[in-house]
């Protein structure tokens, strides 16, 4: 299973020399299984740059599931910018949160309006289906992707995903809160024994995220400790606050080692090929 980091920011992009290297695109990255599925989690910004790689390896036609972890808008951002959604020959099914009141395709097609952008949600050519998911959903990708959903905290609710992919794991937690280092039976069943776990690192200090609890993000050490408790092999950090330079997340990186070994800083332009072997991705 091979996975590409495309954007790995949270909130807002972050362009500039302080985050060059690292990235300041927001949450997008892509799956390829091994019977060659596309499988893209998060439509931030980033994936308006992997749409036009897509294109390239997929010139013919290119057909894909996309996970959506959840609406607020560093994660869905890109969506309208993702260049495949354009062609009548591309094919992609969109699967989210199942929403009280608006649907999910509802929700997507309302920042396609005037004033916001010239183009409407129903002018995309691709052939477009919108499943809606809840908590405890099981999907099936393909002959060999099994994929998990369970709701994280995080306000307004997002998505928890577990890929499992001819007996390698992918766990994908990407904004979510845990209260007094009780991390829950559903958290720890979703990303326990992962190859490879991709956790929000929102903040930089341990205290914010007791001082800020209500925004429903993990700093490292939460991230750590979760990963070591559920026997994870490599911790990913991920969804970093714009305020963090290069130089923080290198710091932060050097802490969280202390806690679990296995960590790496996810950034833009990273592939991994899971499973991982002993030597950790630059």
């Amino acid at each position: 299973m091979r996975i590409r980091f495309w954007g790995v920011r949270g909130t807002i992009p972050a362009p500039g020399p302080e985050t060059a290297k690292y990235g300041g695109n927001t949450a997008c990255l892509d799956i390829l299984t091994s019977d060659e599925h596309v499988i893209i989690i998060d439509a931030g910004t980033g994936i308006r740059r992997l749409g036009q790689v897509l294109q390239r390896e997929n010139p013919s036609r290119i057909t894909g599931n996309i996970l959506l972890s959840h609406t607020h808008w560093d994660h869905i951002q890109g969506l309208p910018f993702f260049k495949p959604l354009g062609s009548r020959r591309n094919r992609f099914e969109l699967i989210g949160r199942r929403r009280i009141g608006n649907g999910l395709e509802d929700i997507l097609a309302g920042q396609f309006l005037e004033p916001y952008l010239p183009f409407a949600y129903r002018s995309l050519r691709a052939n477009l289906h919108v499943k809606e998911v809840d908590s405890g959903a099981s999907l099936t990708i393909g002959g060999d992707t099994a994929v998990s959903v369970i709701d994280l905290n995080h306000p307004g609710g997002c998505l928890g995903f577990r890929v499992e992919n001819n007996g390698v794991v992918l766990a994908y937690c990407s904004d979510t809160g845990h209260g007094a280092d009780d991390f829950g039976e559903d958290v720890l069943g979703l990303v326990h024994d992962a190859d490879l776990l991709i956790h929000d690192a929102f903040f930089s200090e341990p205290e914010q995220s007791k001082s800020f609890g209500e925004w429903g993000h993990s700093s490292w050490l939460e991230a750590a400790q979760l990963a070591k408790r559920a026997n994870v092999h490599t911790l990913g950090l991920f969804h970093y606050a714009p305020e963090s330079s290069d130089q923080d997340l290198e710091s932060i990186r050097k802490k969280a080692r202390t806690v679990f070994s296995r960590t790496i800083l996810t950034r833009e332009g990273m592939t991994v090929d899971l499973p991982i072997g002993p030597d950790l991705p630059d």
